[in-house]
């Protein structure tokens, strides 16, 4: 009999769980947006999504519908959200491209950075901030803190 391993492997690092008021058009959403893939759904009764597990990049999110008798609530119900989840893409402008045609809110146009990214950040259409970045060139700690100075002063 083989050992249960206490962390999965797909499962190395913080792995977000997002609460969404409508996780069946999130899924697709993310699936267009951001090229995720499904890989786990389940259904409770009455056809809302109790627990999806999907993959983006190396990357595994976990989201449900929302269940307010849980104390499960999404962002719009919240009102906005404190956090930011951050993803790297070959194709950052169009990854923002897709999420805004798919209906992402441009919160920051996609830009190059004083530190070697080329981001901007987003709300997807169930209240979820992202930051999306290209990374492009590789500084020294020294070249980041020149570059912030003077693009700060």
């Amino acid at each position: 009999m083989s050992q249960v391993k206490a962390i999965p492997d797909a499962y190395k690092g913080a792995t977000p769980y997002l609460c969404v008021n409508d996780a069946a058009g999130a899924i697709e959403f993310y699936k267009k947006a951001f090229g995720a893939t499904e890989l786990q759904r389940m259904e409770a009764p009455g056809g809302k999504i109790a627990h999806a597990e999907l993959k983006i990049g190396e990357g595994i999110i976990m989201l449900a519908d929302e269940f307010p008798e849980m104390g499960f609530v999404s962002p719009q119900t919240l009102g906005g959200s404190p956090i930011t989840l951050y993803l790297y893409f070959e194709d950052v402008d169009a990854v923002a491209e897709s999420a805004v045609a798919g209906g992402a809110k441009l919160l920051k146009p996609v830009e190059d950075q004083f530190y070697g990214d080329r981001s901007g950040r987003l709300e997807d259409p169930y209240g979820h901030i992202w930051g999306i970045a290209t990374h492009k060139e590789d500084l020294s700690e020294e070249e980041v803190k020149r570059r912030a100075a003077a693009m700060f002063g």
